[in-house]
């Protein structure tokens, strides 16, 4: 049988005839495709195809913040992207085109360090057109105020301290009022329109800037950065209300300021604060900013319900009141001057003769003078008298507040006060703060008598919750330097006659510490000095004791100068009884053995004052020939008058004598000189 080779298969380009048979002589690619070609309907498989929507992205970018403003992603390479792939000669799946690319965050154009440099040179130009002429380029200060806003710490700081200088050197030396509506609209030349715009867009800016330092100063509690930024805004504030303490938003300053006194935290901003405000009282001539200040912080004090730091009350001290107020105040009235009075007749000026014509000059020259003093911005002295006298009254109102409420941690500061200001206060004022001060007392010494009775109950045991910041010893001093400073501030001449105070509660309280206090051994150490516990102590902790900051005095001077105002008191009102004076010397004496050397000289000092002033009433203490007294001396009988001083002898200066100092050996021979002279 012959084998047959079959034929080479060949790839079909195109489908093959319904009657197509195997006896039908092969044809060539060319000719296959023309034959069927007349049979495809090419519009019917283009309308069978599944369609694909034109699907237009959406922006997922967020636009990007640039130098030149806020911009947008550009999207034409993505829409070119998806009208490629919608095509249906486009190679991509259905569900390739339907995927969400993801949104990648743009990095920043600018490193941090570049924006500082960048941000140094844009200050410096700002700065240098603005110096050069103000007027015409005032518009760049919101240009600095977007420039603060950066997200950049570094970048915000330094333009707010550029903003402080610019605008020290912009403000002028006068308060710009705002324009109304009818003055806006009223016809002026050239030159005011000009100035009037640049006042006012002075104005509108130096507002925004100090809205941006408050805000700015709230975040102190924030993070590191929040806070850097908040301490640059604390100074540019304090720095500013210093510069131009005449100028608008004064009291927007002392609010940053003030608040950051309400604080309790003390830090380095709240002791620039408390600074700042100390300057301005002592620089203030008009009084007008003392004034404010003051009322801002009384109501921040009752706002706080008296819960701040002390210091805070002891700016009240560097008011320039103290030296230049003449007048009497209390927290509601204030005295004014009395006419002079002759034969029960008031003193009337003399009146000149002035004729017409010179009646009209004067009237003019007057006119003229006070157009000056406004234009200088003086103020006279009648309005500054005014303004203190207030500033008075809101002090006095904060201290008798703080009696009343009796707050430990301010009672010291209050009465140090009250004695600073005690001769400015006024006579209707003396019942409410003796009484204040007997209570004081009276409470200091119920509480130190039961502290004394529950000491063995309650050694291990600690409270948090009770006021170990308060000095008792302390109060009481001052309690009673207080009641005397009252008396010898007045008119002695109208004082001996107008006034019945009985200050007979203090002298017996003060005669009834001596010796407690001459036994304290923190006797020569300040509230503010280092005091270092027992080492062999279990509970050693340094500055245990330094918990009172009432003031700088030690405690054995509040107490010469409490036995000064009793002993030496002025010399109209010396009438001080001879068992008074002889019962102080005697314990003065006698507690003059325990005291340091420094303690000892000075108590020493004032005996010899005492005897050079008083030697006829006490020289029987010390001349044994003279003694007057039957009995025995008490010396803790807690009454002066039941200690019967005459009774005894002063065999202390023997010891004395032999004392280890010179000083003291010598002041002791000098005490015994006077006596021996008054003889």
């Amino acid at each position: 049988m012959s084998r047959t080779i079959p034929t080479a298969k060949r790839r079909r380009l195109s489908p093959p005839e319904e009657n197509d048979n195997a006896a039908q002589p092969l044809r060539t690619p060319k000719a296959s495709y023309l034959a069927n070609a007349a049979k495809w309907d090419l519009e019917q498989d283009y309308e069978q195809r599944p369609r694909k929507q034109k699907k237009q992205k959406e922006a997922a970018k967020l636009p990007v913040r640039t130098t030149e403003g806020w911009q947008a992603h550009p999207t034409t390479n993505e829409t070119q992207e998806e009208e490629v792939s919608d095509s249906f000669l486009g190679s991509g799946s259905e569900g390739e085109g339907g995927e969400e690319e993801e949104v990648v965050e743009e990095k920043p154009k600018v490193s941090p360090k570049q924006q500082i440099l960048e941000a140094k040179e844009e200050v410096a130009r700002i700065a240098g057109l603005v110096n050069e002429d103000p007027e015409e380029h005032i518009g760049a200060l919101k240009t600095l105020a977007a420039l603060a806003a950066s997200r950049n710490t570094t970048v915000r700081k330094l333009t707010l301290v550029a903003q402080s200088a610019i605008f020290k050197d912009l403000i002028p030396g006068y308060r710009i009022r705002p324009l109304s509506d009818e003055a806006m609209g009223e016809k002026v030349s050239k030159e005011v329109r000009k100035l009037r715009a640049f006042e006012q867009k002075l104005v509108s800016g130096y507002q925004a800037y100090v809205q941006d330092l408050g805000k700015a100063a709230k975040k102190s509690g924030g993070d590191s950065a929040a806070a850097s930024v908040a301490s640059v805004a604390i100074s540019c504030a304090c720095s500013m209300l210093l510069a131009v303490p005449h100028f608008n938003f004064r009291g927007e300053l002392l609010g940053i300021i003030i608040g950051k006194l309400s604080m309790r935290h003390v830090d380095a901003d709240f002791v620039k604060c408390r600074s700042t405000l100390e300057k301005l009282f002592e620089e203030d001539e008009e009084g007008n900013a003392s004034l404010e200040a003051v009322t801002m912080l009384t109501k921040m004090m009752k706002s706080r319900n008296y819960h701040f730091d002390e210091s805070v009350l002891n700016t009240f001290l560097h008011l320039r009141l103290l030296s230049e107020f003449s007048q009497k105040a209390s927290y509601n009235s204030v005295d004014k001057a009395e006419p002079e009075w002759i034969n029960g007749k008031k003193i009337k000026q003399q009146r000149e003769f002035r004729t017409k014509r010179l009646r009209k000059t004067l009237k003019e020259n007057k006119k003229i003078e006070k157009e000056m003093k406004e234009a200088d911005a003086a103020v006279s002295h009648e309005e500054r008298d005014r303004m203190q006298a207030e500033t008075l009254k809101m002090v006095f109102v904060a201290y008798f507040r703080i009696l009343k409420a009796r707050s430990g941690k301010l009672m010291g500061a209050v009465l140090e006060g009250l004695a600073k200001y005690a001769h400015l206060i006024n006579q209707d004022f003396f019942g409410d703060i003796l009484e204040a001060l007997r209570d004081i007392i009276s409470t200091a010494e119920l509480s130190e008598a039961a502290q004394a009775d529950d000491d063995e109950e309650e050694e291990e045991e600690e409270d948090d919750n009770e006021l170990p910041e308060r000095n008792i010893t302390r109060e009481s001093l001052l309690c009673v330097i207080t009641a005397f400073a009252l008396l010898q501030g007045q008119d002695v001449t109208k004082s001996a006659s107008a006034m019945k105070l009985d200050l007979s509660f203090f002298i017996t309280h003060l005669y009834r510490t001596l010796h407690a206090v001459s036994l304290n051994p923190d006797v020569e150490l300040s509230a503010k000095s280092l005091h270092l516990a027992d080492p062999h102590s279990a509970e050693a902790q340094p500055q245990a004791a330094a918990t009172n900051k009432i003031n700088v005095q030690t405690t054995i001077v509040l107490l010469i100068r409490s036995l000064s105002s009793i002993l030496l008191p002025a010399q109209a009102l010396r009438a001080v009884p001879p068992n008074r004076i002889a019962a102080f010397c005697k314990q003065l004496m006698t507690v003059s053995l325990q005291l340091p050397e420094k303690s000892c000289t000075a108590m020493l000092g004032l005996l010899n004052q005492v005897t050079k002033a008083h030697g006829r009433k006490v020289n029987a203490l010390w001349i044994t020939e003279e003694r007057r007294g039957d009995g025995v001396f008490d010396a803790l009988k807690p009454e002066i008058e039941g200690s019967n001083p005459f009774a005894g002898t002063v065999w202390e200066g023997e010891l004395l004598r032999k004392h280890f100092s010179p000083t003291i050996r010598d002041a002791v021979v000098g005490i015994e000189k006077n006596v021996m002279e008054s003889r």
